[in-house]
């Protein structure tokens, strides 16, 4: 994904007294054995992560790689954790192959569960609004790219599903309120009832 993808979120923690800093990486060219020694490479500092869809699937792999580093709490949005079945099946299809790149592996298999120091937290969305929906079926709930059951991997911290689609969690203002309240205090905010 585009550096931009990330620019609204990272406007918003900026309002909530953070100071991001944006990592982008060829999902396609490169894929998850690129970007990894990378993004090892920028989080030597103490810090926390947001990531979405695959991008949480490359932050998570590299902490299970070096779980030693000074990372506090993960925000993931979107990510298939646990594997994606729309990837699965666009895997199949030739075109869909050369689309995924490098990342088809880790966005097929997913991650083992986490074990990790860092606080992993998970925010999925279920308005099923997407083309993913035509390459994978979805048990359950969704966000049209991903399912509500493909986020849950053992080991989060916190999950919670707000109404939005898989693109919305870029640009949703109750997935931002989320995100700097698990950065602050390791949960989300779950309304009663």
């Amino acid at each position: 994904m585009p550096r931009a993808s990330m620019q609204w979120h990272a406007r918003q923690l900026r309002k909530a007294g953070y100071t991001p800093h944006i990592f982008s990486y060829a999902t396609v060219a490169g894929g998850p054995e690129a970007a990894v020694p990378a993004l090892l490479e920028t989080l030597r500092e103490p810090c926390d992560i947001l990531a979405h869809s695959l991008g949480g699937l490359v932050a998570v792999h590299a902490l299970q790689q070096e779980p030693e580093l000074p990372v506090r709490r993960v925000v993931c949005l979107g990510s298939p954790l646990c594997g994606s079945a729309a990837a699965t099946g666009m895997a199949r299809l030739p075109l869909g192959a050369r689309t995924l790149g490098r990342s088809v592996g880790l966005l097929r298999d997913g991650c083992p569960p986490w074990t990790g120091p860092a606080e992993l937290g998970m925010v999925a969305g279920d308005s099923p609004i997407g083309l993913g929906q035509m390459f994978g079926r979805f048990a359950g709930r969704s966000d049209g790219t991903v399912a509500v059951a493909e986020t849950r991997i053992d080991g989060l911290a916190d999950h919670i599903v707000l109404p939005t689609s898989h693109t919305g969690l870029l640009l949703s203002a109750r997935a931002a309120r989320q995100v700097a309240h698990f950065l602050a205090h390791g949960r989300f905010v779950h309304d009663a009832g």
